[in-house]
């Protein structure tokens, strides 16, 4: 494998973008197809790598006028839209460091957001304005810049004045932790060009063809794998970034033919989906597309769906945390096609895999996962740590290997093979949820003397959030109160998290020391769905309605 590491101190991505403009002027650099920007568009629309450059440079003079500069952090609400794109190169180059949030976001999530990563500006799309304002009302709020619809601009006065991120920050990305509130993860300029030079440097079946490949994901901005990932790979190749608002089953094939897509990013659930519709003689689609890459197939799919549309789903690992530095990934033969396989370890990666004492365990063998990177730095291209939380970060590393909360198998080819999430997390549709936030809402309601919520299984989603409640004294158990408590956290996190289904149970199965049984409380709550004792709430999660964004339908 070639050498990916920087080439100097001064590699950065707004640099990189200005190497490929030059080469590739003309290029599209992000397509937005029909489907998803019929919305605010009565056309696709595209911005090529010249264009984009010629907006960056005038976003770069309004920020700087603006106030906004080196080591600035500024929160941007501006959907998988081109102005985030364009926005994000411009910060770049200022040295300032993007905060990516959901637009659907709550608005305790947005001022959660903004205060903790001590933000001086927010730039959001002019649907968003008014309930961001509404959220950012504590004492030193940032100011709330409006986007302007030609890509390259925003109306704003002056922000705060303060510069909280530390050098060479791209951005501060929200994840959910297993213990408290989402963990702010920094990320590098490193970070971010590693991701794009790992992701290239895949070749065989996995080859990216410079300055020819349109790459098409519906996965959030605000998420690592469409910013770090699918962005820099086509930023550093001279590609085109295909980007759809979310993913629609009924016109994904009509967007990957029409934006002449030759590389798919997927979730597990998306192939799921797309396996439901009714054959098509249209569905061999291999000549076009040469490749998917993305995680969590079912078994039961992953070679029926290759064998239908006539391509290869590169299975892979990683975590926010870990960016390339870490990164497994099934990029040649054998792929293990159907066994949850995600390729051996490559590179510069190193992996292991322990019991709970923290031995190696033998191949075949379950454990959790740890991977690092060879030589002296094991940290080389992984986040620079939880911003606010030196604990946390010191916590998530040991004897210099990271500690990914996630249990595997190793094969004795030295394949691994996902088993299962040590963490406590509720993984649906591509969003982590952490268990202990939506349980700290669920324990704001009187009626609740105590609750635990576990992932229970989603055959459309993967997996759905399930929450079992133990009733306070006075408490009434029934599908009144289940809806009491699914409104309760809709409106207070984003919809996502919301439990889908609700059990009331006499007690919760604990541990001498007073800790949750996981394993236990899975076979309770699938108990208490046999059973027929639980609610169904799934009906009721819905996208916001009236906040610009198309197709509202049920996610």
């Amino acid at each position: 494998m070639p050498d990916l590491r920087p080439a100097s101190s001064d590699d950065s991505i707004s640099a990189a973008f200005r190497q490929t403009v030059a080469r590739f002027p003309d290029n599209d650099f992000v397509h937005i197809p029909s489907a998803a920007c019929d919305s605010y568009s009565d056309e696709p629309l595209t911005i090529t790598y010249a264009v984009a450059a010629q907006a960056v440079d005038t976003l770069v003079e309004r920020y700087a006028v603006a106030g906004v500069g080196d080591r600035h952090r500024v929160v941007l609400m501006l959907e998988n839209r081109i102005e985030f794109f364009v926005h994000f190169l411009a910060l770049n180059a200022l040295g300032a460091s993007a905060v990516p949030v959901n637009s659907e976001a709550a608005p305790e999530e947005i001022a959660y957001f903004a205060h903790h990563s001590g933000a001086a500006l927010a730039i959001v799309l002019p649907d968003h304005l008014d309930r961001v304002r509404a959220s950012l009302t504590y004492p030193d709020a940032p100011q709330v810049g409006e986007a302007s619809r030609d890509w390259a601009g925003f109306q704003s006065p002056m922000p705060v004045v303060r510069a909280d991120a530390a050098a060479g920050e791209a951005a501060l990305l929200y994840t959910s932790g297993t213990t408290g509130l989402p963990k702010g993860c920094i990320l590098s300029q490193e970070y971010f060009l590693h991701c794009g030079r790992w992701y290239n440097a895949m070749g065989e079946i996995a080859a990216v063809r410079d300055g020819r490949e349109r790459l098409i994901t519906p996965l959030p901005l605000n998420h690592s794998n469409a910013l770090a990932w699918s962005f820099m790979a086509m930023l550093l190749s001279g590609g085109c970034v295909v980007q759809l608002d979310r993913f629609r089953p009924s016109t994904w094939w009509t967007s990957v033919r029409e934006s002449r897509a030759t590389i798919i990013h997927y979730l597990g659930v998306m192939p799921a989906m797309l396996l439901k519709q009714a054959p098509n003689p249209a569905d061999p689609i291999g000549a076009q597309v040469r490749f998917g890459f993305g995680a969590g197939v079912d078994p039961r799919h992953h070679l029926s769906f290759e064998e239908r549309f006539g391509f290869p789903l590169i299975e892979a690992w990683a975590m926010t945390e870990t960016g390339a530095g870490g990164i497994i990934a099934a990029d040649h033969e054998p792929r293990h096609v159907g066994t949850r396989c995600f390729g051996v370890p490559g590179g510069t990666v190193r992996a292991l895999v322990i019991d709970d004492d923290g031995r190696p365990v033998a191949d075949g063998v379950a454990g959790e996962l740890l991977v690092r990177q060879a030589g002296l730095r094991p940290d080389f291209a992984f986040f620079s740590g939880y911003h606010g939380d030196p604990a946390a970060t010191t916590a998530a590393w040991t004897d210099g290997w990271f500690r990914t909360g996630d249990i595997v198998v190793r094969d004795p080819d030295g394949s691994m093979r996902f088993v299962d999430r040590a963490k406590n997390i509720v993984r649906r549709s591509g969003e982590n949820i952490a268990a202990v936030e939506v349980e700290g809402v669920l324990l704001r309601h009187p009626a609740v003397r105590s609750c635990a919520v576990m992932p229970v299984p989603d055959e459309i989603r993967g997996e759905e959030v399930g929450a079992a409640i133990v009733l306070a004294p006075d408490g009434v158990g029934g599908e009144a109160l289940a809806i009491e408590l699914f409104d309760l956290v809709n409106d207070s996190l984003s919809y996502f998290k919301a439990p889908g289904h609700i059990a009331f149970v006499a007690e919760l199965p604990m541990t001498g020391s007073q800790k949750i049984r996981r394993g236990e409380l899975r076979a309770l709550m699938t108990r208490e769905q046999e059973g027929g004792r639980t609610f169904d709430l799934t009906a009721r999660k819905r996208r916001p309605r009236g906040q610009g964004i198309a197709d509202r339908a049920q996610a």
